[in-house]
């Protein structure tokens, strides 16, 4: 088992004693820093930069050479299985990913084939081996996929959307298509999840985007049905230590109670929903991850302290908690506001664990 010199991250999902709270950002490597937007500029496009695994681990360091983090999450794109899936994925200037073969019909989901994550997907893997050398132990490694249901979402849209109209004439007009996607989609995630472990990921998490967008029956027959497939299909220990999963449905707050039933290991939180009310459902289940509104870190210094007090407060003594922001950090956010956030977390934390 190689060492962590910082495996509060670990613990806390463990629900076992640390000295603080354990801080990362969603998005931690990303736009906001001049030193990402210099590799993406060097990389040349957003693809090419998560495809060159040194430029990759690069740009997933550069957080952590700026903050006091407690994990570092792989630079990776959610929409990596359907890319490899062949449906051609490309990026429009501030439009966001799109798709120049989202599928329509049940023959064109039955054609797909499931990707190899040491083949088509090796990239990705190239890039876990060598951020996990990089880090020298540091801080644990952190891999992720998107969810079923998300990635099904682009992969019927074409891209983002805001009404999520195709997908969801799917669903209710041809389930038998959308089950059979989400299915593949399912199996593909778990096996690209197991490669990233034995590339050296320490840690897995799921992110469920647009669960969110679903009624509560829907969310459990789209969505959670297939996220508790992958949850019993992964590597849960390896290299002598446990394989933590943590679940993310964004504007989920309503359904901690069944996500925890996954058997996750934690569950992530939006800001929608208070800490103290997520503690009080789903108490020692699960550990907590969350969940502070990236828009705070617009605010004053002082006011992110506030609030950074205040979530603490809310989750109160003991472990169990890992402090994130509610979803990723936004590229127009101030590095240093970023930074008194972190530390925050760091001095404010200390007195809920003695």
């Amino acid at each position: 088992m190689s060492e962590l010199k910082n495996d509060r991250y670990l613990r806390a999902l463990a629900k076992q004693p640390v000295d603080q709270t354990p801080v990362w950002m969603m998005r931690q490597a990303g736009r906001y820093l001049p030193e990402y937007r210099a590799t993406r500029a060097q990389a040349g496009d957003f693809m090419s930069l998560c495809k060159n695994a040194e430029l990759a681990c690069e740009v997933t360091l550069q957080p952590l050479r700026r903050y006091p983090l407690d994990a570092a999450i792989l630079f990776s794109d959610i929409l990596t299985i359907p890319d490899a899936m062949g449906l051609g994925l490309y990026f429009e200037t501030g439009e966001g990913p799109k798709f120049e073969r989202p599928l329509s019909s049940y023959q064109e989901v039955a054609n797909l084939a499931i990707p190899d994550p040491e083949d088509e997907l090796g990239y990705v893997m190239n890039a876990v081996r060598t951020i996990r050398r990089e880090l020298k132990g540091e801080v644990p490694l952190i891999g992720f996929s998107g969810s079923p249901w998300t990635l099904a979402t682009y992969m019927v849209e074409g891209g983002s959307s805001k009404t999520f109209g195709k997908i969801k004439k799917m669903a209710f007009a041809e389930p038998k298509t959308l089950h059979l996607l989400l299915d593949k989609l399912a199996d593909s995630v778990t096996s690209y999840l197991n490669a990233q472990v034995k590339a050296g990921a320490q840690s897995l998490m799921v992110f469920d985007s647009w669960g969110g967008v679903l009624s509560p029956r829907d969310y459990e027959e789209f969505s959670l049905r297939y996220m508790q497939k992958i949850v019993d299909g992964l590597i849960r220990e390896h290299d002598g230590r446990k394989v933590p999963v943590t679940l993310f449905t964004k504007n989920g707050g309503q359904w901690i109670e069944k996500i925890a039933a996954t058997g996750c290991d934690a569950i992530g939180l939006d800001w929608t929903i208070d800490i103290a009310d997520a503690k009080r459902r789903v108490g020692d289940q699960v550990a907590l991850q969350g969940n502070m509104d990236p828009s705070m870190l617009h605010a004053s210094p002082e006011r992110i302290r506030s609030e950074v007090e205040t979530i603490l407060a809310g989750f109160g003594e003991g472990t169990g908690h890992i402090f994130n922001l509610g979803h990723g950090i936004t590229p127009d956010v101030n590095p240093e506001h970023a930074g008194a956030f972190i530390n925050a977390v760091g001095e404010l934390s200390r007195k809920y664990h003695k």
